[in-house]
């Protein structure tokens, strides 16, 4: 048996055709469609990109107890317990976290790997005199783009490009051998939405239309555009999902040729996805976790039941439930502290494999999703610290370091560090998310959502039975990940014995 993942980053459900979407070119995922089972209640875990990676390779949640960070010491990896089980596994990727101080511990988990080099800021192409920038609005543009861009003029130049090619060298040299796991793992479609022209020709009465300056990289921030370089945005953001959509194509047409639907898992997933000025917001982080961050896409192919073309309703978190699903498949054991599901019977025969969906960013609200109504818990207390638990202390690009107000102390174990202490690291008051930070939306203010009634989110509902029916899942699945005593405190929430 083998199996393939295929990843992108920051990928909208509400832009797929399987979805409903009827305006962006995107035949491949129709055509995955009809050849897997597509999910329709999938939620998101931990976020966002490594923490998310990071649930992926645990099968746990991990957001209550650290952000942005590598896998930890004690931390159990589903690529590792593969390999160490004698099954093959590789990463082929051009998402340029994994090689930050945030992301190292990752792909050497893997037998091999391969890196594909260009997205967004990635230290790429030395350049000391000044890159040529276009007229443009880019809120987060960053110098490193522009010089990487020069060097990314047509598609063959571009990474997801060398990530897929490298998917086909893999797939038509091992197709015929067995026991092997390969994850192919692309940044895009997120920011900046930097596609090809051929896929910009796919929206030609846009473009022909639209004078005004480059916009394809939104800040994290409320749009202070126009109507038109809003609309903007949203098709560079449609022409590089068109890109991705003919990435994916590849991997189905080798799937056809080489006969593989008859042993090989196909999973396909992303991490979050991405605000386009819905809710008066780009992009993601900063505000409450709505629907189109949170609710993604997700489509399994398990040859063992050979179900395709059919909708499941089960309530899914990819990011968890991807680890013990593989460990499934290929009959492995799963990890001892692991809270994803097994989703085979899901796939099969769309049996339930949870109530409630719990999901995140470290220090912000703490939600949770019945797969109709969504709860949204904000602090409750005002001053509580916020830490982080680790023993790999880095950020996203550096180091956490000491200060008066970042005291660091040694703590017991918590139920998933294999017996080993960790670090208590504070967080800065002066800038973190647990206090009274404007850009958090009120980050103090509950909000519960009926997805049923309301599925943009534009009402919240007031109905104290079913918020306090919602808190009870919460604290009980908070209890399962073993969450720290101080979360509880913050949300105002009673901790179970």
């Amino acid at each position: 048996m083998k199996a393939i993942c295929v990843m992108f980053d920051s990928l909208n459900r509400h832009m797929l055709p399987c979805y409903g979407d009827t305006w962006v070119h995107a035949p491949n995922f129709a055509r995955l469609a009809e050849r897997t089972v597509t999910f329709d209640r999938s939620y998101v875990c931990s976020m966002p990109c490594m923490p998310a990676r990071r649930d992926m390779h645990t099968g746990r949640p991990n957001f209550l107890h650290r952000g942005w960070g590598p896998l930890e010491p004690f931390d159990v990896s589903v690529p590792q317990m593969l390999q160490e089980a004698d099954i093959s596994t590789h990463l082929l990727t051009d998402h340029y976290h994994y090689f930050e101080d945030g992301g190292c511990t990752y792909h050497t988990r893997f037998s091999t790997w391969q890196f594909s080099r260009g997205q967004e800021g990635d230290p790429w192409v030395g350049q000391v005199a000044e890159p040529p920038i276009p007229d443009n609005i880019n809120g987060k543009g960053r110098r490193q783009d522009w010089v990487n861009r020069q060097f990314m003029q047509n598609e063959n130049q571009m990474p997801a490009f060398g990530t897929f090619t490298a998917a086909a060298d893999f797939i038509n040299r091992n197709h015929d051998q067995d026991n092997w796991y390969l994850q192919v793992e692309t940044f895009d479609p997120h920011e900046p939405f930097w596609s090809d022209q051929k896929y910009k020709d796919l929206y030609k009465k846009h473009y022909d239309s639209y004078d005004g300056p480059l916009f394809d990289w939104p800040g994290y921030e409320a749009p202070t555009e126009s109507p038109e370089q809003i609309e903007h945005a949203r098709h560079e953001y449609a022409a590089l999902l068109s890109m991705c959509d003919a990435r994916l194509g590849e991997v189905l047409d080798l799937m056809d040729k080489h006969n593989m639907w008859d042993d090989t898992m196909l999973i396909v997933m992303t991490d979050h996805g991405y605000l386009l000025g819905e809710h008066n917001c780009w992009a993601k982080n900063w505000m409450p976790m709505f629907e189109q961050v949170a609710h993604t896409p997700f489509f399994v192919w398990d040859p063992r039941c050979g179900k395709k073309n059919e909708h499941r309703q089960a309530l899914v978190q990819p990011a968890i439930d991807m680890g013990p699903t593989l460990l499934d498949f290929f009959g492995q054991p799963l990890g001892a502290n692991m809270l994803g599901k097994v989703l085979t019977d899901a796939v099969a025969d769309d049996t339930p494999v949870r109530s409630h969906a719990i999901f995140g960013y470290h220090a912000s609200r703490v939600n949770i999703t019945d797969g109709r109504y969504v709860y949204m818990r904000g602090n409750h207390e005002a001053g509580v610290p916020i830490n982080d638990y680790t023993l790999m202390p880095t950020n996203m690009r550096g180091f956490i370091s000491q200060s008066d107000d970042r005291p660091v102390s040694l703590v017991e174990p918590f139920s998933f560090t294999q017996d080993q202490q960790v670090l208590c690291i504070r967080r800065s008051m002066t800038k973190d998310r647990g206090d009274a930070d404007p850009l958090q939306h009120n980050l103090y203010g509950d909000l519960l959502y009926d997805l049923q009634t309301d599925p943009q989110q534009e009402d919240p509902v007031d109905s104290p039975k079913i918020e306090d029916e919602m808190i009870a899942a919460m604290t009980d699945l908070m209890y399962q990940c073993d969450a720290p005593a101080e979360v509880y405190t913050r949300l105002g929430l009673k901790q179970p014995a």
